[in-house]
């Protein structure tokens, strides 16, 4: 089985043999291209700030740089792998010389979804592809149906937490080759594991990307950012800027046989155009060649645009599948920490009350004013889409990598909260996210790291030691000077998992917790979740912590919560149905009793009126 998606840049392989380069350079009046250090070739000029050029003898393996009118070498934007970093040459890839061993593969749809977000570099101690192979098996044992891989896009240096990619085609050579991203996906398809990638289309990082030197088009400073003039996808010359991504999206669903992306925040984009680069980018998903399979276009978007989400009138999607729900986050924390800071001060009046509205509507803010915010209005109704379009999750990398000290959730909160707010999460009828680790509570930070020249390095540094002084734990400057420096090594080392704390107390228990639950979710409720629907949820509170919920599943039956989330017991009839789960220090006959315990959450599947 072969896979290859062309696209009219890059370097492209021909069947007859030979390499075909082309490269959009409008800013520029002339471009050569350099292959294998040999003298320039000049490249023919074609209409539209186009340069091509066929080099009949060149192959698979050649590298090559584009050289500008002023001298200046600069790799292939579209580069396929750049084996000496994003300054370096790029290097001509034949994806038709991969054999993919998965042609029945068709994927998995998206009521099994459990996803696990893992960063390639600090995941296992080899910090590559191969070495996430090796731990796919345990990644099912567990009950995980899908990765989430932070972004692989080339970046500058040896580690970058995956934010910063300046070649979006080119996976990072500090992982790995291509073939090997390519061997990583096919195992996991062996395994029955789907394989999403996060791709980062709002800004391009702030090292190694020449853009700007042969192609000003590609951006539009009638849009500021605060990486600068935003990427053109509204302005004169964006029909090229919207190709080059629109072709990403079906590279890497194609030629990587991937089962979805994650589009990084959405919110960043800047398109006044319609469609927009997001809904064309969501035509894109539904053209990729093989639709008899699953493909899952997954969503970041601090905005809440429901719009984005819509179903038919038959439940299929229009655009999205499904989009990270940083509000339910957002109530878990205020929750289990009490913190109120920062954004989280939109949650600290009614965190409970708003958790309920997340798990029964969607979103908590859906037009609301938030005090964050200065007022202003945040989200859309959300009440009418189904509960597989919003992913929840307790942790992520945004919201443990923003922290200063990168502390997991299960370093700010007690155990007995860590776990009703881990059994709320994983029994809900939406599709659950774990962030690496955090399935046995490691005790491993996740900071902030990368790896810049030293000038960029210096002034990273210090900006994101001067970011927190906003903050009054932060206020002393000796305090911020003891914020971990993102370019030291030792950053990136202490983020690194250690795997052999899965057979050690208390990590062990909290890995026997998750795969109970997981086990739980797929053998009672994955089979009921098919054509839920928005579940038609019945919500009520008996207390300011207390929720009871009630969905309609798929097939007919009622799946019911019934949780204390706060530090009192309190009064509360208990649901009708078969108890699924209950957690520590809470079973049948408490139940009865009509009082919980401090922390305690309770699942019931009724399937009596199912009928």
């Amino acid at each position: 089985m072969k896979r290859q998606h062309s696209m009219p840049f890059g370097a492209e392989p021909l069947t007859e043999g030979g390499v075909r380069f082309r490269l959009w350079a409008p800013g520029v009046d002339a471009v050569g291209l350099q292959l294998d250090g040999a003298a320039e070739l000049p490249m023919s000029a074609a209409a539209g700030g186009w340069f091509e050029l066929t080099v009949a003898e060149a192959q698979a393996g050649n590298r090559y740089l584009f050289r500008l009118p002023d001298g200046l070498l600069v790799p292939d934007p579209a580069s396929r792998f750049n084996p000496d970093d994003v300054h370096g040459a790029s290097e001509v890839v034949d994806a038709a010389a991969f054999d993919w061993p998965d042609g029945e593969w068709r994927g998995r749809p998206w009521e099994e979804a459990v996803l696990y977000e893992l960063h390639i570099g600090s995941f296992t101690a080899s910090g590559d592809f191969t070495g996430a192979i090796d731990r796919l098996d345990y990644l099912v044992e567990l009950g995980v149906t899908a990765l989430e891989i932070m972004p692989v896009a080339d970046f500058p240096g040896g580690r970058n937490w995956g934010y910063d990619g300046v070649l979006p085609f080119a996976p990072d050579a500090a992982y790995g080759r291509p073939e090997d991203f390519k061997r990583l996906i096919a195992a996991a398809h062996e395994r029955g594991l789907m394989v999403l990638l996060d791709v980062v289309y709002n800004h391009f990082g702030p090292e190694g990307n020449y853009l700007h030197a042969y192609a000003p088009d590609f951006f539009n400073p009638r849009h500021e950012t605060p990486w600068g003039a935003a990427i053109n996808f509204d302005g004169e010359g964006s029909r090229a800027v919207r190709d080059f991504f629109v072709h990403n999206v079906l590279y890497w669903l194609e030629e990587f046989h991937l089962d979805g992306l994650r589009l990084d925040a959405i919110h960043a984009i800047c398109d006044d155009s319609s469609p927009d680069i997001v809904e064309e980018l969501a035509a894109a998903f539904k053209a990729v060649p093989g639709r008899a399979r699953h493909v899952h276009m997954v969503l970041e978007n601090e905005r809440n645009q429901a719009r984005y989400l819509t179903r038919d009138d038959f439940g299929r999607l229009l655009q999205g599948t499904a989009q990270w729900n940083d509000d339910i986050h957002h109530c878990f924390h205020v929750l289990a920490t009490g913190e109120t800071d920062g954004y989280y001060i939109d949650y600290a009046a009614e965190p409970a009350r708003l958790l309920g509205r997340c798990l029964s509507e969607g979103f908590a803010y859906q037009g609301e004013a938030s005090t964050f915010a200065n007022g202003e209005r945040r989200g859309e109704v959300s009440a009418q889409l189904p509960p597989a379009a919003f992913i929840n999750f307790l942790q992520n990398h945004d919201q443990i990598g923003n922290r200063a000290f990168g502390e997991r959730l299960s370093h700010l909160a007690s155990p007995v909260a860590m776990e009703a707010v881990t059994v709320v999460l994983l029994l809900a009828p939406q599709p659950p996210l774990l962030f690496m680790g955090e399935e046995f509570a490691t005790s491993q930070p996740f900071l902030f790291f990368c790896e810049f020249g030293p000038e960029l390095a210096r002034l990273v540094t210090e900006g994101r030691r001067r970011e927190f002084s906003r903050f009054a734990r932060f206020a002393d400057p000796a305090v911020r000077e003891s914020i971990p420096d993102p370019n030291a090594r030792e950053t990136f080392d202490a983020c690194v998992l250690d795997w052999s704390a899965i057979e050690r107390a208390p990590h062990r228990a909290t890995l026997e917790l998750y795969r109970k639950l997981l086990a739980l979710r797929w053998q009672w409720i994955v089979p009921r979740l098919a054509g839920m629907g928005n579940g038609d949820p019945q919500l009520t509170m008996p207390s300011a912590r207390t929720l009871a919920i009630d969905w309609r599943l798929g097939d007919g039956s009622r799946l019911k919560l019934l949780a204390n989330l706060g530090e009192d017991p309190v009064d509360a009839t208990p649901p009708t149905g078969q108890l699924l789960y209950a957690s520590a220090g809470l079973d049948a006959a408490a139940l009865a009793s009509g009082r919980l315990p401090p922390w305690s959450v309770a699942w019931h599947l009724d399937t009596g009126d199912s009928r």
